[in-house]
C-alpha cells in the first residue's frame, strides 16, 4: 500500500499493513532543515513548493502538510499584524477584537485576497499535483476555539468563557465559518480529501471538560460536519492532558484525533478503538529532541505495543516537533512503523 492508502484506512478504522506514520505540522523543522525561514517561503510558491516535495522523501511520512506554522495568517488576514522570528513561527500581534460587534466589520473574502495565505494555497495545489497520489496532502488551520481566542487574546478568552460566555461562542462560531471559507474552494475543487487543524487552545491544561464541551466541542463537530458532508477526512490534534474527556473524542466528528503525549494512550486505546481513529503520542521534547535513536525506538514500540496492533492508530508525536530534532530521531521514528510486523 503507499503511504496515502495506509494512512486512510486507519482513518477508516481499518488495519493496513503496516502502522500509518506521520510527524505533526512540522513547519519549524522542515523550514530549518531546508535551510530557509518562513518570511523567505511566504511570497514564494515554488520554493514552497520545492520544500514540500522534497522533505516529503527525506522524512518518509504519510501525510505531508502544506502551511504548518502559517496559521495566524487566518486572523491576520483582518487586519492583524504578523511579527517573524528568527526561528519559528510567526506571531500574530495584538487582538483584533473587544466585543461580538467587532465581528461585524470582517468580510471572510479578506481571506481569498491575502497574499501569504495564497501563496500556501497555491503550493499546496502543487505538491498534490505532483506527490498526491503517494501521499496524503494536507493543508493546516488552527481550530475553531485556538483561531477565536487569536481574535480575542488567549488570556481574554479564558476569562470571557466564565464571565461572557455568549461572546466567546459568537467569536468561536465566526471562527468555524472563517474555516469554512477557507477550506471551501480548496475542497470543492478536489485538491484537499484530507484537512488538519491544531486546538491547543482547547487544551486540557487550559480549559476543563465541562468548558470543552461548551465552547470548543459543538463547534469542531460543526466543521466535521460540513467536512463529511464533502467527503472530507480530518485530523484534529489537541494538546494537553484530555484522559478526562476522551470520551467526548468521537463527539468531534473527526476522522482521526492526535492525542498529546500526556495522555494515558492505554485509556486511549481502551476509550476510542472502534469509534475512531487516533493517533499519538510520542513526547515531542523528551523522547524525539532529548533521547537518542534508541530511545526513540524504544518509546515508538511501547506505545504500537500499547495502542496500535489492532487497526485504527496512527503513530505520531504527541505535538509539533521542535526545529532542532535529530534527523535521526526522526528516521527512526518512521522506521519503526514502517517495518512493523
Amino acid at each position: 500500500m503507499k503511504p496515502r492508502e495506509t494512512i486512510l484506512k486507519a482513518f477508516e478504522g481499518g488495519k493496513p499493513d503496516r502502522i500509518p506514520v506521520t510527524l505533526f505540522g512540522a513547519g519549524m523543522w522542515s523550514i530549518k532543515d531546508f535551510g530557509t525561514t518562513f518570511k523567505e517561503l511566504s511570497d514564494d510558491t515554488g520554493k514552497m513548493t520545492d520544500m514540500l516535495t522534497t522533505l516529503a522523501d527525506r522524512l518518509r511520512c504519510d501525510v505531508v502538510y502544506a502551511g504548518s506554522g502559517y496559521n495566524n495568517f487566518h486572523a491576520a488576514a483582518f487586519g492583524g499584524g504578523v511579527k517573524f522570528r528568527e526561528m519559528g513561527a510567526p506571531d500574530l500581534e495584538g487582538r483584533l477584537i473587544d466585543e461580538e460587534g467587532d465581528l461585524d466589520q470582517f468580510d471572510l473574502g479578506s481571506l481569498d485576497k491575502h497574499p501569504v495565505i495564497n501563496t500556501v494555497k497555491n503550493a499546496l495545489k502543487e505538491t498534490k499535483q505532483k506527490i498526491g497520489d503517494d501521499y496524503v496532502v494536507t493543508m493546516t488551520s488552527w481550530g475553531p476555539f485556538t483561531l477565536g481566542a487569536r481574535f480575542v487574546d488567549e488570556e481574554i478568552m479564558m476569562k470571557a468563557t466564565f464571565k461572557r460566555p455568549d461572546f466567546v461562542h459568537r467569536v468561536v462560531d465566526f471562527a468555524t465559518d472563517l474555516l469554512i471559507h477557507l477550506y471551501e474552494p480548496l475542497v470543492a475543487d478536489g485538491t484537499l480529501d484530507v484537512i488538519s487543524m491544531a486546538d491547543p487552545t482547547a487544551s486540557g491544561d487550559l480549559i476543563s471538560r465541562k468548558q470543552f464541551e461548551k465552547f470548543a466541542l459543538p463547534y469542531l463537530k460543526k466543521f466535521t460536519d460540513w467536512t463529511r458532508s464533502k467527503g472530507v477526512y480530518t485530523l484534529i490534534h489537541i494538546c494537553g492532558n484530555t484522559t478526562d474527556r476522551l470520551e467526548q473524542m468521537p463527539e468531534t466528528g473527526a476522522s482521526c484525533i492526535s492525542l498529546d503525549h500526556k495522555t494515558d494512550i492505554a485509556k486511549a486505546k481502551e476509550v476510542l478503538h472502534g469509534k475512531m481513529c487516533f493517533g499519538g503520542n510520542v513526547d515531542p521534547v523528551g523522547v524525539m529532541l532529548q533521547g537518542s535513536v534508541q530511545d526513540v525506538e524504544t518509546a515508538c514500540k511501547r506505545v504500537i505495543e500499547t495502542a496500535g496492533t489492532d487497526g485504527g492508530f496512527v503513530l505520531m508525536p504527541g505535538c509539533d516537533i521542535p526545529p532542532t530534532v535529530p534527523y535521526e530521531n526522526i528516521q527512526k521514528f518512521v522506521q519503526v512503523a514502517r517495518e512493523w510486523s
